[in-house]
């Protein structure tokens, strides 16, 4: 469970004294008990699940990113490489992402299956791909590559 994997990352940086580490994985633990909060107001007593926290994970990741370009843009390059840094520790708990040609494929083949046509499909098209492949591809990108292939 990714739960337990984050839990026992974070007490063997604990034991390795590695600060940086330990900060980001409470980071992460800390957005993960937000959300296990707020699930249990949806009658969800034991959390979230994996799906979610591999979505809760990569949303963490984008936050970074865009926080880089902001730190890179007002010369705060100190600032860009911490972040890029906990990019890394955080991107050790998510699969491999897909490449920008492999995300091409899924979505061909995705349409193909679904029968998507246009716009109107987009939606459905987008709702199968999370559903099939959470936390292992950039959504934006299968977002842009939906809608070029749907006009």
């Amino acid at each position: 469970m990714l739960r337990e994997q984050i839990k026992s990352a974070l007490k063997e940086a604990m034991v390795a004294k590695n600060s940086h580490k330990v900060s980001t994985l409470r980071l992460i633990m800390a957005a993960l008990k937000d959300r296990d909060i707020a699930a249990r107001t949806q009658d969800k007593p034991d959390g979230i699940s994996d799906e979610e926290i591999l979505s809760l994970l990569q949303s963490m990741v984008k936050q970074r990113r865009d926080s880089i370009t902001m730190y890179e843009n007002g010369g705060r390059l100190e600032l860009a490489e911490q972040e890029a840094s906990e990019i890394t520790i955080i991107e050790e708990f998510l699969p491999k992402q897909m490449s920008e040609e492999e995300i091409g494929e899924v979505v061909e083949a995705l349409i193909t299956e679904l029968g998507a046509t246009g716009l109107k499909d987009m939606g459905p098209t987008m709702k199968a791909l999370r559903d099939r492949y959470a936390g292992q591809m950039d959504f934006g990108k299968a977002s842009a590559i939906i809608k070029a292939r749907l006009v």
